[in-house]
């Protein structure tokens, strides 16, 4: 039997030199433990390596992430390749385990169930603190686990810091003085650097991986409230340095707010949350549009390599490529397109952008200034790397855009990748539109986001381990009676309320009237409305619109050509005021509605 650790790497020779011993051995047995620290090699066990192991082999991967799926719908794999979800023991195997541990049973089994990690744990718990036959509550076992594993904390501050620790990729002095407010933040910072089980490392210290499972379990199911306020504090943060970051820094700035997120059901899949210095990113130069029109047309046809070649000169900034930093091998581009009014040329060349911008006229078209941003392409030398130091920096790369420059109204992420265009969770905010578009030889699935119904503060309280966790102080006056709308039928309600301005029954049914406008006691939806209008009246500028509103809706002109004549104007210029300033007052109450769902907003500013 050969057993090999994941923890070999990412590098084909290094594994290859660690499992030499199965191809000098008849019916040899390869197990490979941990091997989602290695699972980058995925394609080239399939293609490479065991292919050419010896007739009568057994190999078996044991990790935390389950294998692509082709391993079981490839006809010349499905045959020979059985893939088991490790589930919860049955009682009888959890209570042999802990009884080869010598330990009693029944208190771990009403804390752990038949979880096999979590009975490995408590069982070592039980070993050094002797539990009696009684219940052992949760409280106590993860108490004890932290005990055991990082010694005695001596105060609420210590346990606060080390749950900060235990939450963030890499915690620093700074970021404790910003998680944990009024407390010593450079004696907490000392303490943690000399845990035995924490490690300083160029970002700042980070504990072992068991110590980060139990204690962030720990918090988010004893306190979940306070897990929320901790997660938003130290997001907040990570968000202001990311924000202040210029240049390279900047993608650097945002790996530590997407590992806050590492749990919540979305880049699992995706990101390796390794080494980044496998991976360079840089900018494009004009030498190098014929290695990545190249590189297109080998992962995904001549048809994408074309519309690589229309972008190529049409947005050259919108190109990042990643080479090995040791060859300057180019090993990935990926492409963050910027549109505001594609032309019929592009339109028709690229049916992925015009899938795009059908889904928008769909739902409401884009208003002067606005722009939507286009994750087009995600190439890499390794079709669909997942996951791998290129997919890492492929996906910081988005982060950055939607976290950092910010200012489209739509996001979108077209994936040709199999298993992730089948999944509905591993895009996070970003959502399936329903379209499908087929490219040369490949179907590319698009995920959009529209950032007026959903802004990027909400999405980031929603998404991830703190999603309905929330502080009530934030979230549950809202909870109730917020309705999140799409800005197509938010403008539509404003126009439909507007009409109703004296029927007081049509507008308790309108959806305005959940949306946030009245969180203020006391406040109707027409005084909201009112308040708006008399914006306009102070601004000479729109004064002929605040007139068309004021005589149309508020005092109740019968008909538009009425109205037109109570203003003295044409009735052509009276619509035109009239329109400006409808939409006046629905863009001064969603941004008012943005505020009420996004108290956020004000600490991740523009830069």
């Amino acid at each position: 039997m050969v057993e090999i650790s994941g923890r070999v790497g990412s590098s084909p020779a290094a594994f290859e030199l660690a499992a030499a011993e199965m191809f000098t051995r008849d019916n040899a047995v390869l197990l490979v433990d941990d091997f989602e620290r290695c699972q980058v090699l995925e394609g080239w066990l399939r293609d490479h390596f065991l292919p050419r192991l010896p007739v009568g082999a057994l190999t078996v991967f044991a990790g935390r992430r389950a294998p692509a799926p082709v391993w079981e719908t490839d006809p010349g794999w499905a045959e020979v390749v059985r893939v088991v979800r490790l589930e919860d023991l049955s009682r009888e195997d959890a209570v042999a385990l802990l009884g080869s541990r010598g330990v009693p049973y029944e208190p771990l089994l009403a804390f752990a169930g038949g979880h096999p990690l979590a009975l490995a744990l408590v069982a070592e718990v039980a070993l050094q603190s002797a539990p009696s036959a009684g219940e052992l509550p949760a409280q106590e076992v993860y108490s004890k686990l932290v005990e055991h594993l990082v010694g005695d904390l001596p105060s609420a501050a210590h346990r606060h810091a080390l749950e900060v620790c235990c939450h963030a990729r890499a915690t620093t002095e700074e970021l404790l003085r910003a998680a944990v407010p009024g407390e010593d933040a450079a004696t907490l910072f000392a303490w943690l650097r000399r845990l035995p089980s924490v490690e300083a490392g160029p970002e700042g210290v980070a504990p072992h991986d068991v110590v980060r499972g139990a204690v962030d379990a720990d918090l988010r199911w004893r306190d979940p409230q306070r897990y929320a306020a901790m997660h938003g504090r130290i997001r907040d943060h990570l968000l202001k340095r990311a924000v202040e970051a210029r240049g390279a820094d900047r993608i650097g700035a945002v790996a530590p707010i997407m590992y806050l997120y590492r749990s919540g059901g979305f880049l699992g899949d995706l990101v390796t949350w390794g080494n980044r210095s496998e991976v360079h990113e840089e900018e494009l130069r004009s030498k190098d549009h014929t290695a990545v029109a190249r590189m297109a047309e080998r992962a995904e046809g001549a048809r994408s390599a074309a519309i690589v070649r229309l972008w190529l000169a049409r947005q050259p900034a919108a190109f990042r490529l990643y080479r090995r930093p040791g060859t300057g091998e180019m090993v990935g581009f990926s492409t963050w397109l910027t549109l505001r009014d594609p032309d019929e040329k592009e339109l028709r060349a690229d049916p992925v952008l015009a899938a795009v911008w059908g889904h928008i006229h769909a739902v409401g078209a884009l208003r002067p200034g606005e722009h939507v941003g286009i994750a087009r392409f995600m190439v890499s030398s390794e079709p669909h790397p997942r996951p791998s130091p290129v997919m890492d920096s492929m996906v910081l790369r988005i982060a950055e855009e939607v976290l950092l420059v910010r200012g489209a109204v739509w996001s979108f992420i077209t994936s040709a990748d199999p298993d992730l265009a089948r999944s509905t969770t591993a895009h996070g905010p970003f959502r399936p539109t329903g379209t499908d578009v087929v490219v040369g030889r490949h179907t590319h699935r698009i995920f959009g986001h529209d950032w007026r119904a959903e802004p990027l503060e909400y999405a980031l309280d929603h998404t991830g381990p703190s999603r309905n966790l929330r502080p009530m102080a934030q979230s549950s006056a809202c909870a109730h009676k917020t309705t999140i709308m799409a800005r197509p039928e938010f403008d539509e309600a404003v126009r439909e309320a507007l009409r109703c301005w004296h029927r007081p029954d049509a507008l308790a049914r309108n959806p305005l009237s959940r949306s946030g406008l009245l969180a203020d006691a006391g406040s109707s939806l027409r005084d909201a409305l009112e308040r708006a209008i008399d914006t306009l009246g102070g601004d000479p500028r729109s004064v002929k619109a605040h007139r068309a509103l004021t005589v149309t809706f508020v005092d109740g002109a019968p008909t538009q050509e009425a109205a037109a004549r109570r203003v003295e104007l044409p009735f052509s210029t009276y619509r035109r005021h009239l329109t400006l300033g409808i939409r006046h007052v629905s863009e001064l109450l969603w941004h008012q509605v943005m505020r009420s769902v996004s108290p956020a907003a004000s600490v991740v500013a523009r830069s």
